[in-house]
């Protein structure tokens, strides 16, 4: 999380506010932290190695390689070949999972996006540059509305001048970065949601209800959320003809309403 706003009342550890220097300290931070755990396996393939394992060499020639990307002070971003990716995910480096930058702003402050502050200028270059994903939330108001009914926090959120809740997109972003989905089952009991990879058939996705949902998979009804919602229930999805039957190759999409038939 890198603050993007400035407030003479709430002081910052370096005395100034520049959120490229604060992501410079936390990659910093992460890179020697990778650099000791490399340099760490390094030392105990080198028997390995001497020995002539063909595996052990490899490894150390992507290991070797990994050290001088984080001496030079950059993160292992995973862009190299698939066996190094490999190799390297085994050691659970941090500097080579994606990185998702959540950028907190304050209501009513001084926030660099809505001032066209230059410190946002050189930030969003700096995405740019390194493909970078990020999402804005103002923390405090979160925080703050937590607690409350959702009623009430339309109500605050208005007063606050907040309408967008960045927690959603931030939800939104680490179930993209992640590869997941999310569908949903609803009937007279309740409504729930299911989160599944991307890339599932129905009967995979069925699967995370309950294991008869796949093996005994016929087919399912499926209906996007948003037209569900729009006519108002299955009876005007039925009668505009809205309700697909799909199959057992059918891939479910994020926002599908299904209804399983085993």
């Amino acid at each position: 999380m890198v603050r993007i706003f400035d407030d003479t009342n709430i002081t910052h550890v370096h005395g100034a506010v520049n959120p490229l220097d604060d992501i410079e300290v936390i990659n910093l931070e992460l890179i020697m932290a990778d650099l000791q755990t490399v340099t760490k396996r390094l030392g105990t393939i080198e028997k390995d190695v001497k020995k002539g394992d063909k595996d052990a060499k490899r490894e150390k020639e992507v290991l070797e390689k990994a050290v001088q990307v984080l001496e030079t002070g950059r993160l292992l971003l995973p862009n190299s070949a698939d066996d190094e990716v490999a190799i390297l995910k085994l050691l659970g480096l941090i500097t080579l999972k994606p990185i998702l930058y959540v950028l907190n702003k304050k209501a009513g402050g001084y926030n660099f996006d809505e001032q066209s502050d230059e410190r946002w200028y050189a930030l969003m270059e700096f995405f740019e540059e390194t493909n970078s994903r990020y999402v804005c939330v103002d923390a405090n108001v979160e925080g703050e509305l937590k607690e409350l009914a959702k009623e009430d926090q339309e109500m605050f959120r208005r007063e606050y001048g907040v309408l967008d809740n960045g927690v959603n997109d931030l939800i939104r972003a680490g179930y993209d970065m992640l590869g997941l989905i999310t569908y949903f089952t609803t009937g007279e009991p309740e409504t729930r949601a299911w989160t599944v990879k991307k890339g599932s058939t129905a009967p995979q996705a069925g699967a995370a209800i309950h294991g008869d949902f796949e093996k005994k998979f016929i087919r399912a009804e499926v209906i996007h959320c948003d037209d569900l919602l729009k006519e108002g229930g299955y009876a005007g999805v039925r009668e505009k003809g809205l309700l697909r039957l799909e199959g057992k190759e059918y891939m479910v999409q994020d926002g599908d309403v299904i209804i399983f038939k085993i």
